[in-house]
């Protein structure tokens, strides 16, 4: 009979239920507890690589001491013939990049859904505790629908070892201009990011949709979005505002700190969100600025104009006509014993005044 090893003699591997940038998470058993549990795993080679392996204990670390409903609960890690391995909580419900790709998500859950992530970030700010990965890739959901906040594994603490000098670590597409321009990470940096995602679920599209890393970077440092305002007229222009000036360029307009954008957020209107998250399809709208621009213009307005035309040609014909029939008269009055001619037509010579 064969038997599956236990990984660190305790958990049933599963299936692979998510791959990141340096980790692959499987679904796995807790033979100890009898529960479903998430354990991710290093890729094969990564574990022998120094930065790679004190950013995964980061992560363990940095997860461990947070506990928050808004945070995934790490149960614990450790080694399994020098491979290590970290424990969280499973949690049923889908990543806000799985609903994202199904268009833009319904206004009053995404508010709720930054509420939840602001709280976390509160808690792990006051901890010293900064993410710097904040996607919709490691924002899940729990079967109520309530955000959690997962993979702290680029997560900076007072004990994190610092990169090699000039490596920025994170997604590109959610970095502030400062941490482009290769700053340290701040707590702006963690809100710049809840921002962005703010805007790609609100809008079912990137703020930065550039695949290219440079002209993704030169978007972000300068060529802004265009305004959820304006892509989402239909929603509260108060949680519009909000995400527009969370990722606004200018770092001084942002807010100061994630329990301040989470009291801006707490004023917006909206009955309490409960239950499972729905996917929002706003209903097709063509804008008058993305309608096609007509370099001539359509059939029916041409034939109006060209009638308008006749019409005026007609008048003045008419006009000339009279005053030449009146001018006539007004002569034969004054001379009746001399008849009238008409010129019909004049030779090219008489032109000129010649002989």
């Amino acid at each position: 009979m064969f038997v599956t090893e236990l990984l660190g003699g305790r958990y049933e591997l599963r299936g692979i239920i998510g791959r990141g940038g340096m980790a692959e998470v499987h679904e796995g058993w807790d033979t100890h507890t009898g529960q479903i549990v998430a354990i991710k795993l290093l890729y094969p080679g990564f574990d022998t690589h120094p930065d790679y392996l004190r950013r995964f204990w980061a992560e363990a670390q940095s997860a461990s001491v947070l506990h928050h409903p808004n945070i995934v609960t790490v149960y614990g890690s450790g080694e399994h013939r020098g491979a290590p391995f970290i424990v969280m909580e499973r949690l049923p419900g889908r990543s806000l990049a799985e609903m994202i790709a199904h268009g833009p998500v319904a206004p009053d859950y995404v508010r709720k859904m930054l509420s939840d992530v602001l709280a976390a970030l509160s808690t792990a700010h006051a901890a010293g505790i900064l993410h710097r990965d904040i996607k919709p890739a490691n924002i899940l959901f729990t079967a109520d629908g309530t955000a959690q906040v997962a993979d702290f594994g680029l997560a900076k603490g007072p004990d994190t070892h610092r990169t090699d000098t000039g490596q920025i670590m994170g997604t590109m597409a959610y970095m502030s201009p400062e941490r482009l321009a290769g700053r340290v990470a701040t707590v702006a940096d963690d809100l710049y990011a809840v921002g962005v995602v703010g805007y790609e679920a609100l809008t079912g599209r990137r703020a930065f949709p550039e695949e290219n890393l440079v002209a993704l970077a030169n978007a972000i440092t300068s060529n802004p979005p265009i305004p959820v305002s304006i892509l989402r007229p239909d929603i509260d222009p108060q949680l519009s505002a909000i995400v527009d000036r969370a990722m606004t360029r200018e770092e001084p307009a942002r807010f100061a700190s994630a329990a301040v954008m989470w009291a801006e957020l707490a004023d917006v209107g909206g009955d309490p969100v409960t239950g499972p998250i729905p996917v929002f399809r706003p209903p097709p709208v063509a804008p008058v600025a993305e309608r096609p621009v007509l370099l001539m213009p359509p059939p029916e307005f041409r034939q109006r104009r060209t009638g308008r035309l006749l019409l005026v040609v007609g008048l003045l014909v008419a006009l000339v006509v009279g005053a030449i029939a009146f001018v006539l008269g007004a002569a034969s009055q004054r001379t009746p014993s001399e008849p009238t001619r008409v010129i019909t037509n004049v030779a090219p010579a008489s032109v000129g005044g010649g002989t």
